[in-house]
């Protein structure tokens, strides 16, 4: 798609707006999306294991995200395609890697965001229904959801749910009192034995999934097309990565005063929340315990609607492609609602939902768990090396490609990302 007009090259056909607090909400649906049960867990375990030395690292991995975030939504709004558009012009490769990735992706992780949203849920309600008959019933929520609603009623219901979540972590992090002199100290750059992979996973971990990938999508649906919201993007990117950055640094507060100082343990996964909940309702009552989980519940289901209307998104642009046989898509169309209900939107969903449901009553067959890994672990990299293709590129406008500080951000990312992945792999149940 090489096309000149001003609707194609994405030139701003308004004046461009000032940035203001009252445009903000692609970027609170980001950062609830991003932030899921296991990456708060790998948070507090960094705290648990390393007290506040890892701050500093934490705080890197927000810049990181709002570097790719960015050049994400820039994208979008500075040619007026879709980013998935943009990754067909590289060649056909991308679109091989895109298609395995959200079928295998999309099929495993449908299960593991059910499950996750159940497990709070099957504590605060014990034997009400099993742990698996939960997880059913949030995937059918999060489907029926997302399936009769639009970008907007979504966007209210997220900031609702990352209000909760900001309350709870921020109750957490006050009520453990941490040590403003210790915390302020692991601002500095310091890297502890057997603290490497910690310290990566910090920086590239938390908020690092394909929601970053579908945050142009959301910037589109909130009905931002071209180069006049550049600074209104700009705005809500950084508010979405203050805001992980503060559920992340609240959580290593609650890890290093309450599980460093005790050295208590706590397992890996979803799973190690649970845990958390039995150590908070020991040391600060039941009240605070269930406070938690209700916080834990906000994490899990927006990182599941999330992912239900966010990578349906990307997939129903995808098939849009493939049937215009390379002419393109754009933003306006993504903008004009229309996709939330065409049939490959509503198909993905349906994929996310039905057969994970059958996974979770199977344990995850072996071979899957493999493809699942591989697959996962080069999303990361992918997007942040393509990202730096593309708008280096004559693809880009002129005036919107990458500066230096642009570039040095986003090959820092990929090579952290392709460190990551080789971690990642290596890490498999081989």
């Amino acid at each position: 798609m090489t096309g000149t007009t001003e609707e194609n090259t994405g030139e701003a056909i308004s004046a461009p707006r000032k940035s203001s607090w009252r445009y903000i909400g692609p970027g609170i649906v980001v950062a609830a999306t991003g932030v899921g049960a296991g990456d708060l867990v790998a948070t507090l375990i960094a705290g648990s294991k390393f007290g506040y030395t890892l701050l500093w690292a934490a705080i890197i991995g927000c810049v990181v995200k709002i570097a790719l975030a960015e050049a994400a939504g820039r994208w979008h709004l500075s040619t007026g395609r879709t980013l998935f558009d943009g990754w067909r012009s590289l060649g056909s490769w991308t679109t091989i890697y895109f298609v395995g990735y959200v079928i295998v992706w999309g099929f495993v992780y449908g299960a593991a965001a059910m499950s996750s949203s159940a497990l709070p849920l099957d504590a605060l309600f014990p034997d009400v229904m099993d742990l698996k008959w939960w997880a059913v019933l949030c995937g059918l929520v999060g489907l029926a959801f997302v399936w009769f609603n639009h970008y907007a009623v979504f966007e209210k219901v997220m900031t609702v749910l990352v209000g909760v979540m900001f309350v709870v972590t921020v109750y957490l992090a006050i009520r453990v009192t941490p040590n403003l002199g210790d915390a302020f100290a692991g601002l500095a750059p310091v890297l502890p034995d057997g603290s490497l992979i910690y310290t990566l996973g910090l920086i590239g971990g938390v908020g690092g999934t394909i929601t970053l990938a579908a945050y142009g999508y959301w910037v589109n649906a909130k009905g931002w097309t071209n180069t006049g919201w550049m600074k209104v993007m700009r705005l809500d990117n950084r508010v979405a990565y203050i805001t992980t950055g503060i559920f992340v640094v609240a959580m290593l507060f609650v890890g290093a005063e309450l599980l460093h100082s005790s050295g208590v343990a706590i397992a890996k996964g979803d799973k190690g929340l649970i845990d958390l909940t039995t150590v908070l309702q020991d040391r600060y009552g039941a009240a605070t315990a269930k406070l938690f989980l209700i916080g834990f519940f906000a994490t899990s289901f927006t990182s599941l609607i999330g992912v239900w209307h966010g990578v349906s998104l990307m997939f129903a642009d995808f098939v849009t492609n493939y049937r215009k046989k390379g002419e393109g898509s754009t933003g306006a169309e993504v903008a004009s609602g229309s996709r939330e209900k065409s049939l490959p939107f509503r198909a993905y969903l349906l994929w996310l939902t039905f057969p994970p449901i059958a996974l979770l009553f199977l344990d995850q067959p072996f071979g899957l768990v493999i493809v699942y890994g591989v697959i996962g672990a080069f999303f990361m990299p992918f997007l942040a090396l393509t990202l730096v293709w593309l708008l280096n590129s004559s693809r880009t406008p002129a005036e919107w490609r990458n500066g230096t500080l642009g570039n040095v951000m986003l090959a820092g990312a990929g090579l952290l990302f392709v460190v990551l992945c080789v971690q990642q792999v290596r890490d498999l149940p081989w």
